[in-house]
């Protein structure tokens, strides 16, 4: 059984702001510690289930967050930028089952560390109407190669999200919002625990395959800035809602790696710190 996690880390055990996040931060290499730390719970919970290949991609910021020498000797590791697929780098048809761990909430919402993507860069997103953030757009890209995700970790915002998209996915809260910068935290020994035992039941038994998705997806954007929106129309079949709002249609996992790239244009035009 071949497993894929997907690691990001705002929604991590112990985190609650900018300082344990972003490089430089004054708890970041604490947090990349933590994050180690709830990824090796996850691998663990895979191990019991049968996993014989697992594959972890560093899916946070500048995607060098994970020390390689602290991650569980049984899985493999993504690590860097740029990559085409982003967070779901190294994703394919091949593997049997996704985990997402240490996710967060879409922008707007009480969550902790709450963004899409972009910090305040992004401020609404949709995808074939309904309101998607990391969350649901990771789940159906998935979904398109055929692979099911079954367990997703962060607080308990970010679970709810998960539920609200596709209520089978095993969900484990490891912190409770209080607010976008705080929250009520888990022992650490608690959440790990939890972590493990959920990802070990999700995949007992193997999971299904997800049923096939529609031919194209629409994907629409609401960016904070004019300019980017007005940018983005330069790329083919991009068209504008509105001075803010583009949207495409296309296949997953195409679309998704589109979007990767209104990141990349998105970046290039503005230079806001997150999370502001």
């Amino acid at each position: 059984m071949r497993i894929y996690i997907s690691a990001d880390m705002e929604g991590i055990t112990g985190l609650v702001d900018a300082h344990d996040v972003q490089p430089g931060g004054r708890d970041y290499e604490r947090g990349r510690s933590m994050m180690a730390g709830d990824v090796n719970a996850a691998v663990r919970g895979a191990l019991a289930a049968g996993a014989t290949e697992i594959l972890v991609n560093d899916a946070h910021g500048p995607m060098r967050n994970l020390h390689p020498d602290e991650l569980h000797p049984a899985a493999r590791l993504v690590r860097g930028r740029p990559k085409r697929f982003g967070m779901l780098e190294g994703l394919t048809g091949e593997h049997d089952a996704a985990v997402c761990v240490g996710y967060h909430a879409r922008a707007g919402a009480l969550g902790v560390l709450s963004h899409s993507f972009m910090g305040h860069e992004i401020e609404d997103m949709w995808l074939d109407g309904r309101p998607v953030g990391e969350i649901g757009l990771a789940h159906a890209t998935a979904a398109a190669l055929g692979v099911p995700v079954v367990a997703l970790t962060g607080d308990d915002a970010a679970c709810t999200e998960m539920t609200e998209w596709d209520a089978s996915v095993v969900t484990v809260p490891v912190k409770y919002a209080r607010d976008r910068f705080a929250a009520e935290l888990r022992p650490e020994a608690e959440a790990r625990r939890a972590v493990e035992e959920a990802v070990a039941g999700a995949l007992t038994p193997a999971p299904g395959r997800p049923a096939p998705p529609a031919a194209e997806a629409v994907l629409t954007v609401r960016w904070q800035s004019a300019s980017v929106a007005a940018t983005l129309l330069g790329i083919p079949g991009v068209t504008a809602e509105d001075a803010r709002t583009v949207r495409a249609t296309g296949p997953l996992p195409a679309l998704y790696r589109q979007f990767g790239v209104w990141m990349r244009v998105a970046s290039s035009l503005t230079d806001q710190p997150p999370y502001c």
